[in-house]
């Protein structure tokens, strides 16, 4: 069944060579800048509707930023996905809630979960890491 694919699961799993929380950040966000100069308001209602929604409220940022990441699962948004590991990552969201939440995705949406819901983990790896604190060198002993 490979050989008709063409590719195998370790191929679409595998993110060794590929960040998929920066990369992706780093390729849309010169695109959204130039439709954001030639759209300006709309791109403003979007801000300001995000931050009215993601704000705390009967359920707190934390959720509502898992709540976005099944969702940007489920729509196959890799864009989203990036998004939403930053904003999972400055919620708090620790890696065993958001590999949690990810296997809500393959309940409700199959194998297209078990595709970006990995892609999702590896881009709260990559922002964690960009988030986490520097580990200071420790001197050799004399």
């Amino acid at each position: 069944m490979t050989a008709s694919l063409g590719y195998t699961v370790a191929d679409v799993t595998d993110h060794a060579d590929h960040h998929w929380g920066t990369d992706m950040q780093r390729e849309l966000v010169p695109l959204a800048r130039e439709l954001r100069r030639e759209i300006p308001a709309a791109y403003a209602a979007f801000a300001q509707l995000h931050e009215a929604t993601m704000a705390d409220g009967v359920l707190d940022r934390k959720t509502k930023e898992l709540l976005a990441m099944v969702m940007a699962i489920t729509l196959r948004c890799d864009g989203c996905i990036a998004s939403h590991a930053r904003g999972a990552v400055r919620a708090g969201v620790s890696r065993a809630e958001m590999a949690e939440a990810i296997g809500v995705t393959f309940l409700m949406n199959g194998g297209p979960g078990t595709v970006y819901g990995p892609r999702a983990l590896a881009a709260y790896d990559d922002f964690a890491a960009a988030a986490a604190p520097a580990t200071p060198a420790t001197p050799p002993s004399a």
